[in-house]
């Protein structure tokens, strides 16, 4: 947790030929300051003279080919509900909920700086203030606990907003995934960028790494790819791959479908939860028919790209953990404690006492 970052958290309403988010750009950096609304089309700029913190510009590069360009901006699509968590989720968000000792959220974006990123873009809904305020700097806080002795714990808060920043855009109403993402177009700009749901907590940043590389060499979007039993693929967005799988377990895609019948899967490669994409997606998304519900798939989008541009798929070799259930998230806080070095001989322990006492489960 000691990259725990410095950030300037933004709001817009982006105009994205229908897609919304809201309509202001607020700055918390230590000194909130509230700017003027954005007009349609507008893009996130400079703030005025005297305004605290960095300064939350666009850094802009080609579109096409990419070359070496590293990705550095990640996108957390954080506005849902969690309704399979109510009622906790009535008053804290899911994503806050503690995993060991830290929130979902934050196994998620330290994943992301440990690939490289330094700008995170959550989507949040305006119902979920906490979101924010998690980011929010507490300085009496982290000079209560230094008073009191607890150093390491007010030096994980102070590091929240040290090294990297996060912008927080905001999804007017659940339109999809696709729609998700495309609020976040002002705050990304014209550069690639990583999609992370954190729904999703993969064991090591190295999978993003790859994907990161692969899109830089290419000047293609990337998405990760599982292998699952075909009865299985109609939960999932599926890939036909367009050649073989290589060494590093990179393959070009040729189409996807998503969530097909078992007899229409064009293989047992799905799509799990983190990608790198090309700017051109957010033209895509834009350009989406809503379908059922009325809600833009990314998918669709992702299938627009892969007609005309390189496309490829990673398939993972990194432990996943799905969240987005009560068992699911349960087993993945069990799991992931068991890998950390203050919780995991407890956790242990623990295990081992409810394994030998059978029909008992009791923890003394």
């Amino acid at each position: 947790m000691d990259r725990l970052g410095q950030r300037v958290i933004a709001e817009g309403l982006l105009d994205l030929d229908g897609l919304a988010g809201l309509d202001e750009l607020v700055d918390v950096g230590g000194h909130a300051e509230k700017l003027p609304p954005l007009g349609p089309g507008h893009h996130l700029g400079p703030r005025s003279p005297g305004t605290a913190g960095p300064e939350p510009t666009k850094r802009h590069r080609p579109i096409g080919r990419l070359g070496a360009m590293s990705v550095t901006t990640a996108v957390i699509p954080a506005a849902g509900m969690g309704t399979r968590f109510l009622p906790v989720t009535k008053a804290v968000p899911k994503e806050l909920l503690p995993i060991g000792d830290a929130p979902a959220l934050q196994w998620v974006i330290d994943e992301a700086l440990g690939a490289g990123i330094d700008h995170i873009v959550v989507v949040s809904n305006i119902s979920k203030p906490a979101i924010e305020a998690y980011f929010e700097p507490q300085p009496d806080l982290i000079d209560k606990l230094r008073d009191q002795g607890r150093d390491q714990i007010a030096d994980r808060l102070a590091g929240i907003g040290r090294d990297w920043r996060v912008s927080i855009v905001y999804q007017d109403e659940p339109r999809g995934l696709g729609h998700a993402v495309g609020c976040a177009r002002d705050a990304v700009g014209d550069e690639a960028f990583a999609v992370l749901l954190p729904d999703e907590i993969m064991g090591s940043p190295s999978l993003l790494e790859q994907m990161a590389r692969l899109c830089s060499d290419t000047a293609g979007s990337v998405v990760a790819l599982k292998q699952v039993p075909r009865d299985q693929v109609s939960a999932y967005g599926v890939v036909a791959p367009g050649g073989e799988i290589n060494a590093a377990g990179e393959v070009p895609i040729a189409t996807m479908v998503e969530k097909p019948s078992v007899d229409e899967a064009p293989s047992d490669l799905v799509i799990i939860g983190r990608y790198v994409l090309t700017p051109d997606v957010f033209d895509e998304i834009a350009a989406l028919v809503p379908g059922a519900g009325g809600e833009l798939q990314l998918t669709d989008a992702l299938l627009a790209q892969a007609t005309r541009s390189p496309f490829h798929g990673v398939i993972s070799g990194v432990s996943r953990h799905d969240t987005g259930t009560p068992l699911g998230f349960l087993v993945a806080s069990i799991e992931l404690s068991l890998g950390t070095d203050d919780l995991g001989p407890g956790v242990r322990a623990a295990i081992e006492r409810l394994s030998a006492a059978g029909n008992n489960p009791t923890i003394a």
